[in-house]
């Protein structure tokens, strides 16, 4: 193997030591759309800090993960979850409710409310900031 994927597969077994964990938060429901039953997993929210960081992971859902993944075909209607999950004390899915808010602000008047009425603290403003110019590094 090379070493990009050696490096790459340490990584997953780092993150996945936050699983059992990441089940107790979220009480294995999605931390963003509340599904449950479903295979979760686990989502670092930008920017993906150099070691593993059980604060900046959420767990979620294959459809939430496809849609973060490939957000040109994004659909619109399915992110009504972000009312509540914007809301959230988890400051890594708060982070991640607003970064997905802000990216269907544009086509969904519900997104852009969302934004008008979320608070945040400084860390989190800048914490969105930072994953902003590191998404915008990776275009």
């Amino acid at each position: 193997m090379s070493k990009g994927a050696d490096k790459h597969k340490g990584r997953l077994n780092e993150l996945n030591e936050f699983g059992k964990d990441l089940a107790r938060r979220s009480k294995s429901h999605c931390e963003l759309c509340d599904n449950h039953g479903v295979k979760l997993f686990i989502h670092e929210v930008p920017p993906v800090p150099k070691q593993p960081d059980f604060e900046s992971c959420i767990f979620i859902c294959e459809t939430c993960q496809g849609q973060i993944e490939k957000p040109k075909s994004i659909d619109v209607n399915y992110w009504h979850c972000l009312h509540t999950s914007i809301w959230s004390e988890v400051p890594a899915v708060q982070v991640m409710a607003v970064l997905i808010a802000k990216t269907l602000a544009a086509k969904a008047d519900y997104a852009a409310e969302l934004l008008d009425q979320v608070y945040l603290t400084e860390e989190q403003q800048q914490w969105i900031a930072d994953a902003e110019a590191d998404l915008l590094k990776k275009k």
